[in-house]
């Protein structure tokens, strides 16, 4: 099979998938002129669901081309569009911010989530120190926007984070098992949802309690490790 013929086959299927993102778009919004908006949530996730298939295949669009840079040039979307902060916190803390939610797991999404993951890591990684954790608490922050309503808040065991732990634990941690980190899960309001993560020694893991209750809406300031 030649490239011209790959290419074609998901040109194939994301046209197919934008045609049921349309029509599941057209009846949102019809729902939303004729009733109440919160009546649509199980709809809108189901759009949600088409979207991230079409992203996981338009992606891989360009590679079929044969152009030799093109995955160089998707990693620069994905880091211009899904912009994650990384670095440490001035107490030591590995830290990353994710400017989405994560997803939930019945609805998958590991794909997404190692797609800008994986790039962004592996450049803020290339050229710096870093500090490696053992013993520590591995900390999930979810920041749901304010306006949210508190129903659509999503429960802590429900929501996709074994890829993000895998991928934290392969840059600054032995391994994320028991023996290396317990896990912690809270959340809190704020302007826009995101989803930060902290790597913290369980011996400081008072001092985060602590600072939790007092942080600035856009989350604490990141910096480079200094050893």
């Amino acid at each position: 099979m030649n490239k011209e013929n790959e290419f074609y086959q998901v040109l194939t299927k994301v046209d197919k998938l934008d045609k049921a993102f349309r029509k599941e778009l057209d009846y949102i919004v019809a729902l939303c002129e004729r009733e109440n908006c919160e009546t649509v949530y199980p709809y809108s996730l189901k759009l949600e669901e088409i979207a991230e298939k079409i992203v996981l295949l338009t992606r891989a669009m360009p590679c079929y081309t044969g152009r030799p840079s093109a995955c160089v040039d998707v990693e620069e979307i994905i880091m211009q569009e899904v912009p994650v902060e990384i670095g440490y916190t001035k107490q030591g803390w590995f830290s990353i911010r994710i400017p989405a939610l994560l997803p939930r797991k019945e609805h998958g999404g590991l794909n997404y989530i190692r797609g800008f993951l994986y790039p962004a890591m592996n450049r803020y990684f290339m050229y710096k120190p870093h500090k490696r954790f053992t013993d520590c608490v591995l900390i999930y922050r979810h920041v749901y926007n304010a306006n949210r309503p508190e129903r659509l808040r999503r429960d802590h065991d429900n929501i996709e984070i074994n890829i993000v732990s895998d991928i934290v634990a392969l840059y600054v941690m032995p391994d994320d098992g028991p023996s290396i980190s317990e896990h912690y899960y809270c959340s809190a309001a704020g302007t826009a949802d995101r989803t930060e993560v902290y790597v913290v020694p369980q011996s400081e893991f008072e001092d985060f309690l602590a600072i939790k209750k007092k942080m600035p809406d856009e989350g604490i300031e990141l910096g480079d490790f200094k050893p």
